[in-house]
């Protein structure tokens, strides 16, 4: 995809949402539940959708509310339901709706005090907390366990919105749990709102089932369990943030108060245009805090701070820039690995290292090196959910800037993606090392190599798109990719033997992986070499005939 000419550049007046309509559109338009895009969706961060196409209405939070309650009551989940929101502008009157459906059903539910705003991975802290000796959490069955919702597009553009659900667990919900949900709710949608119990918002707001819950306290207080907050403060690093107009913006000064930081928080701003973004690649507002068009007003801030840290709206990504500038999440990810495996005494001495299987092979090549096991999962953060909790993962990382990792004690902080831990991390790193994540990976690649990483589209029709699920190792005949021996070709994770929906081929000094993209006639390509760019070049380009002639074989 070619770079927009406005890729880095402030966000122009006429590119902004028009916030008045699309509230409005939320309320007045009803999907049609005959159209495919205007169903509930499920993907692997939940419904998501815009109001202006019918795809993120009130119908839909409705129906899924209802659903939700009756998988809850199903499941025999009594405990409260946790429930945040994020700061695009659908997310409020979502919450509304969520919340009139849930008081009517007896739900109690806890909302962040002052209705604020509360970061997915503050709810699966508070989801776990809860639960702490209530059960058996990888199997979600107990007594009185809690739940939680976060309702949130995540990075993408304002006028999307987004309701996502975790299980007691505290995770991304399973296909199973997301299936039924999403079944029964596009049912409801079908036969209309008499099936749905709900009361009028000023009533679910003083109904005996609603709490307003300080979120912020516990979330910050705990924070001395999980990282080495003493060594930050004594260090006295200068801290940027940029809250990228995100559901954090009201927990960096309770956590700078609390543990004496020096934290400067570049944009207190909360608005629901985003009219502070520089515009992702593509020309679109983008709340990406792994890319450096969407980042570039904090990168351009990186001489004054010794590092600085961005998030995406819900928290649950983050993006550290050091003097060098932003670092690429795989980057970043192979040197919190390095460092966390030598700085965490308490973790399990057989605690994994684990990744998605399009994260880079320099992980695989540190974790070897610190003799800890590599377990590689499909992309979604569900796969390390059961891990974390038993301790069976010490770190759980995706290439897309998300990860979460052990307290000090081994034992499980969140099953979620978690921005704000990533975010001290680094200063931490800073603090126990003085190098910063950038110089430490830099270190790294003396001794495991320099690897070229990189993504780009493939066209595909949509036989050849469906053609990936069924592709099986036996359809690649090729022996050799880009000069050198195939060493593994794979349609299921290694380290849990699920099917990730592609192919992935492997050899000592390479990788490519492909998969279908969701939205458009293309199938993406993630590749990476160990020996430079004409290497990768040769990579990309025989990953095409690779996959074309798998298609081929498959019939597609």
């Amino acid at each position: 995809m070619p770079i927009h000419p406005l890729a880095g550049k402030p966000a122009p007046h006429d590119l902004l949402c028009n916030i008045p309509r699309l509230v409005s559109d939320y309320f007045l338009l009803t999907p049609d539940p005959a159209d495919p895009a205007q169903r509930v969706a499920f993907g692997t961060s939940g419904h998501r959708g815009v109001a202006t196409k019918g795809s993120f209405n009130e119908a839909h939070v409705a129906a899924i509310t209802q659903a939700l309650c009756e998988y809850r009551k199903e499941k025999g989940y009594t405990g409260p339901l946790f429930m945040g929101i994020d700061t695009h502008a659908l997310s409020e009157p979502a919450l509304a709706t969520a919340l009139e459906v849930l008081a009517a059903n007896g739900v109690e539910t806890m909302i962040q005090k002052g209705r604020s705003y509360t970061p997915t991975p503050v709810i699966s802290h508070a989801v776990l907390t809860y639960n702490r000796g209530r059960g058996n959490l990888k199997a979600c069955t107990g007594q009185g366990l809690a739940d939680g919702v976060v309702i949130t597009p995540s990075h993408n553009p304002p006028d999307n919105g987004g309701f996502k659900y975790n299980p007691p667990h505290g995770g991304p919900a399973d296909t199973a749990a997301t299936t039924a949900i999403q079944d029964r709710a596009n049912q409801i949608l079908e036969t209309g709102a008499k099936h749905i119990a709900r009361m009028p918002f000023a009533k679910a707001l003083k109904a005996p089932t609603t709490h307003l819950y300080d979120f912020v306290q516990p979330y910050v207080e705990d924070l001395a369990t999980i990282l080495d907050m003493d060594a930050i403060k004594h260090a006295g690093r200068k801290i940027g943030i940029d809250p990228l107009g995100g559901s954090g913006i009201g927990f960096w000064e309770p956590i700078a108060t609390r543990y004496g930081l020096d934290i400067e928080i570049v944009n207190p701003c909360v608005d629901p245009t985003f009219s502070f973004m520089t515009l992702d690649k593509d020309g679109k507002i983008r709340m990406d805090c792994s890319s450096p068009y969407a980042m570039a007003r904090l990168i351009g801030l990186k001489d004054h701070f010794d590092v600085a840290c961005g998030n995406d709206p819900d928290y649950d990504r983050h993006g550290i820039v050091t003097h060098s500038g932003l670092m690429n999440p795989n980057h970043y990810l192979a040197a919190a690995v390095w460092y966390l495996f030598q700085n965490r005494p308490g973790w399990p001495s057989t605690a994994m290292v684990g990744k998605t299987v399009v994260s880079s092979a320099i992980i695989d090549r540190v974790a070897a090196h610190l003799g800890r096991k590599l377990s590689e999962v499909p992309v979604g953060f569900k796969w390390f959910v059961h891990g974390l909790i038993d301790g069976e993962y010490g770190f759980g990382g995706e290439e897309s800037a998300g990860a979460s990792f052990l307290r000090k004690d081994g034992t499980v902080w969140t099953t979620d993606k978690d921005g704000i831990i990533m975010d001290l991390l680094a200063v931490e790193i800073m603090a126990r090392t003085d190098q910063d994540p950038a110089q430490l990976y830099a270190k790294l690649t003396v001794d495991f190599g320099q690897p070229i990483y990189e993504r780009m589209d493939a066209p595909a029709t949509p036989a050849q798109k469906a053609a990936f699920t069924t592709l099986t190792p036996a359809m690649v005949a090729a022996t050799q990719l880009a000069g050198e021996a195939i060493q593994a070709k794979l349609t299921r994770a290694a380290g849990n033997d699920e099917p990730f929906g592609g192919l992935k081929v492997v050899t000592a000094n390479g990788w490519f992986a492909a998969r279908p993209s969701g939205t458009e006639d293309v199938y993406k390509i993630y590749a990476e070499s160990f020996l430079g760019a004409e290497h990768l070049a040769r990579i990309k380009e025989e990953a095409q005939a690779i996959v074309n002639a798998a298609f081929a074989a498959a019939g597609a």
